[in-house]
């Protein structure tokens, strides 16, 4: 009755903080591990920047390869706002 197991998510780089469970009614719990960038942002990401990259490449154009950066940056800085929440336990 009083064990009450803490559950820590990690995928070797990002750790979240430590979960209580407490078995109350349910004697098992099911999860889904989420993380904070959706896979829609991260192709979206991508193919803005081989976009602009490539547009840079084939113009000559210094400006569109510089811009091709911002999405990454802006996943970077996602990241780093958002580090205690970038991996989510989400009941399933």
């Amino acid at each position: 009755m009083e064990n009450h197991p803490r559950i820590v998510i990690t995928d070797g780089y990002h750790i979240t903080k430590p979960i209580k469970l407490v078995y109350k009614d349910l004697h098992t719990y099911c999860f889904s591990v989420v993380c904070a960038i959706s896979d829609r942002q991260l192709l979206a990401a991508g193919i803005v920047l081989g976009g602009l990259y490539l547009g840079g490449f084939y113009t000559g154009f210094l400006v569109l390869k510089v811009f091709s950066f911002i999405p990454l940056l802006y996943i970077i800085l996602f990241y780093y706002l958002n580090r205690k929440e970038f991996l989510k336990l989400v009941p399933v």
